[in-house]
């Protein structure tokens, strides 16, 4: 597959009282063109904060984002705008996402509206309800405010809404995360079928491992605004690399009765501040395996396996418990 988007490099950092948060460091991934790419984490590990920066919702400290292999830095005005129109975010919260002084029909004309989409309003009334149909909302439902949806319904409209423009690539921020579990089933099925009706492409951010299993091609693990593995999914799951992985894994609830009493690994220690993180390894004052080098020098991303990336001086060779 060819690669949509290419980011290098990127570092964000947010000046606060007592310092700096560093909430991106020194990221650098490729997207191709009609793949998911699952990206998990811890909260506050830096996962939106890297979504908004792809998409031009934040200036990164340093580094360069390439869409279409346009470097997003270099351009402003029109071209810019021009190209933003084939990206778009979904965002986690249905209710805090939609405005509820407007009616959902012009909430997701809105970028229509900005883009100047269609000859005339009532053309772009007439896409709006294809739009709705398409993401099961009744377009007789046009003129409703949001206050008058459930929360499944909500974020199928800023689905819609990100569909608006017809882009290539959507952030998906967590998008099922305050959402019922039948009601995740049902959005993570019609983001799948989306994604094969409109051939978009996919980050899939989550700090749930079975949803990201379910849904993505790739898989990329995050801790305090670094990756430490990347890998196919199943890949992945099957054989960890990156002690941390392990642990976020060894953490999914367990369905099947006679698992839930196996052995498992637990991940100890306390959580290490953005503001002052770890020399070396990130995660070396949680983990098992450090030891003064893993203190000192920060590991690379090297490829263990075709396809597996991972950041670690002393890599998981099999899932032996920790």
């Amino acid at each position: 597959m060819d690669e949509l988007l290419r980011a290098e490099r990127l570092v964000k950092e947010f000046p606060v009282k007592r310092g700096v948060v560093h909430a991106v460091s020194d990221v650098s991934f490729s997207i191709r063109k009609g793949e998911t790419l699952g990206l998990v984490g811890e909260s506050g590990c830096g996962k939106s904060t890297l979504g908004k920066l792809l998409i031009d919702l934040l200036t990164p400290t340093s580094g360069a984002v390439w869409f279409r292999g346009e470097d997003l830095s270099r351009m402003k005005g029109q071209a810019l705008r021009t190209l933003r129109r084939g990206m778009q975010m979904i965002f986690q919260d249905p209710y805090a996402s939609l405005d509820p002084r407007m009616r959902v029909g012009d909430i997701i004309m809105e970028p229509m509206n900005a883009h100047r989409v269609g000859k005339n309003r009532a053309e772009r009334v007439e896409m709006v309800r294809e739009l709705m149909d398409q993401v099961g909302i009744r377009p007789e439902l046009f003129n409703r405010y949001p206050h008058q949806f459930s929360g499944g319904q909500r974020q199928r409209i800023g689905i819609a809404r990100a569909l608006a423009l017809n882009p290539e690539l959507v952030i998906c921020d967590e998008p099922v995360s305050a959402l019922d579990v039948s009601i995740q089933a049902q959005i993570l099925n019609l983001l799948g079928d989306l994604q094969q009706q409109r051939s978009l492409t996919y980050l899939f951010i989550s700090h749930d491992l079975n949803v990201v299993r379910y849904l993505s091609d790739r898989v990329a693990v995050m801790f305090l605004g670094q990756f430490c593995e990347l890998s196919p999914t199943e890949q992945l799951y099957a054989q960890p690399r990156h002690p941390y992985t392990r642990f976020l894994l060894d953490a999914v609830p367990q369905p099947d009765p006679t698992l839930r009493d196996a052995e498992r690994a637990l991940l100890v220690g306390e959580v290490s501040s953005p503001v002052n993180p770890p020399s070396g390894c990130r995660f070396h004052p949680r983990c098992p395996y450090a030891d003064a080098r893993c203190r000192q020098e920060k590991p690379d991303l090297v490829e263990m396996a075709p396809g597996h990336l991972c950041a670690c001086h002393h890599p998981l060779a099999d899932r032996e418990i920790l």
